[in-house]
C-alpha cells in the first residue's frame, strides 16, 4: 500500500481497493474511489492542522516548486530531465567521449557526480574539461530561466502564507532553486522582499538588510509600538540565484548577468556555503531554526543535500519546539526520509506528507481574518 501521510497520531494508506487510517481499514468511501478518498481525507488533515498559527513560519523550497512550471514551453525540470537535455545539448556522441575521459559511468544520470568527478578531474585529464564544465552550467543556467505564468501557484502561495497576524515575525522562505519565480510573484501581488540586498543602486548584498524591517509611518503617532508594514517577507537563496553577479569584492544584483554567482550541483557545494554570501543564508537558516514555536515547511525538497538535511536533523534534535512538516513525493520509499520517518513514528513534531506544490498550495488555508 501507498503511504500518503506518516506522522505519530495519524497514518494514511491506500491501493487500488483499500484505504487505512491508523491501520484500520475505511468502510465507507463515500462516492469517491479509495485514491480521491485517501487524498481528500490528507487535505483535510493538512488544511486544518495549518489552521494554527504558529509564531515563527519557515519555508524551504526545492526543485519540486519549479517542476512543470514555466509561462512558455520552457518549464522546470527534474534532475533527470535535466541530464537528459545536457546530453541532449551537447550531443551524445561527444558527451559519451567526455564521461570516458574523466571515467564517468555514463548510465548514472547524476549531474552532481557528474560535475564532481570533472572538477576533481581537471588537473589530469589532457582534454577541455574545464570547458565542458563550463558548458553544462551554461546549460543548467538555460534550463532554470524561468517566467512565471499568470494566476501562478506561486503568488496563491504568498498570499496564504502571509495571512498570519503581524506582530509575528516576518515569514521566511528559504529556496534552493535558482530561478526567479517567487521574485516574480511578490513583485506581482506587490510584495517588498528583504533578500539582504540593499535598497540603493547597484544592490549590494549585506547581511545586516536581514535585520532592517519597514513599517508604516503616520505624522500623528499614538501608538508606541512600531505599524509593521504588510506584504513583506525575508527571501533566501542558500544555492545563488540566476540574477547575482559578482563585481569585484561585492555580490549584486543583475537583470542580465554573464556570469550568475550559483551553487552548481557538484558535491563540492558544501565547502562553496561556507562563502560568502551562500555562509550568511545557512547560517539564517540556522539561527531561525532555534526560535520558539516554529513550523518549519519543506515542500519540493527531498533531502538528498546532506549539508542541508543536516541542520534541520539537528534543529529537531537539539530545540523541542519545531515542528516539520514534509511535503514532497515517494515519502514511503525515499531512502533519504528515512531518518524522518521513524521520528515521525514516534514523536509528534514530524509529518511527512505526499503531495505535489501545486496541489499542496490550493489546498493551504487562508485565513481571512489576517489576510487582504
Amino acid at each position: 500500500m501507498k503511504k500518503i501521510l506518516i506522522s505519530h497520531s495519524n497514518n494514511i494508506e491506500y491501493d487500488e481497493d483499500t484505504v487505512r487510517f491508523n491501520g484500520k481499514e475505511v468502510a465507507d468511501y463515500e462516492d469517491m474511489s479509495p485514491k480521491e478518498y485517501a487524498y481528500d481525507k490528507l487535505r483535510k488533515f493538512y488544511s486544518t492542522y495549518l489552521s494554527n498559527q504558529f509564531e515563527n513560519l519557515i519555508v524551504l523550497t526545492g526543485s519540486g516548486s519549479s517542476i512543470g512550471i514555466g509561462a512558455d514551453t520552457k518549464k522546470g525540470k527534474t534532475m533527470k530531465e535535466l541530464w537528459e537535455t545536457v546530453t541532449e545539448e551537447i550531443g551524445k556522441e561527444e558527451f559519451s567521449r567526455f564521461c570516458e575521459a574523466i571515467k564517468f559511468d555514463e548510465s548514472n544520470p547524476d549531474l552532481e557526480a557528474l560535475l564532481s568527478r570533472a572538477i576533481s578531474a581537471q588537473d589530469f585529464v589532457p582534454r577541455n574539461v574545464e570547458g565542458m564544465i563550463r558548458r553544462i552550467q551554461n546549460i543548467i543556467k538555460e534550463e532554470c530561466t524561468l517566467i512565471l505564468p499568470e494566476n501562478s501557484h506561486h503568488e496563491l502561495f504568498l498570499k496564504k502564507l502571509t495571512s498570519r497576524k503581524l506582530k509575528y515575525p516576518r515569514l521566511k522562505i528559504f529556496t534552493l532553486n535558482y530561478d526567479t519565480l517567487f521574485e516574480q510573484a511578490a513583485s506581482r501581488c506587490g510584495y517588498t522582499i528583504i533578500d539582504g540586498f540593499s535598497y540603493s543602486f547597484p544592490r549590494r548584498f549585506n547581511g545586516k538588510y536581514f535585520d532592517y524591517d519597514i513599517v508604516v509611518r503616520e505624522n500623528s503617532r499614538i501608538k508606541t509600538e512600531e505599524n509593521y508594514a504588510p506584504r513583506v517577507f525575508h527571501l533566501y537563496k542558500p544555492h545563488g540565484s540566476l540574477d547575482w553577479e559578482r563585481e569585484g569584492e561585492f555580490i549584486k544584483k543583475s537583470e542580465n548577468p554573464s556570469n550568475p554567482v550559483m551553487i552548481f550541483p557538484q558535491y563540492s557545494k558544501f565547502e562553496s556555503s561556507y562563502e560568502q554570501p551562500f555562509f550568511e543564508m545557512i547560517a539564517r537558516f540556522q539561527q531561525a531554526l532555534r526560535r520558539e514555536n516554529v513550523l518549519l515547511i519543506c515542500i519540493g525538497f527531498s533531502f538528498y543535500d546532506k549539508h542541508i538535511s543536516s541542520i534541520i536533523h539537528e534543529a529537531l534534535d537539539i530545540n523541542n519546539s519545531v515542528t516539520l512538516l514534509v511535503v514532497t513525493l515517494d515519502i514511503d520509499k525515499n531512502p533519504s526520509l528515512e531518518r524522518l520517518r521513524q521520528k515521525a513514528e514516534k514523536n509528534n513534531n514530524v509529518i511527512l506528507i505526499e503531495e505535489k506544490f501545486k496541489d499542496f498550495v490550493e489546498n493551504y488555508p487562508f485565513i481571512e481574518l489576517y489576510g487582504e
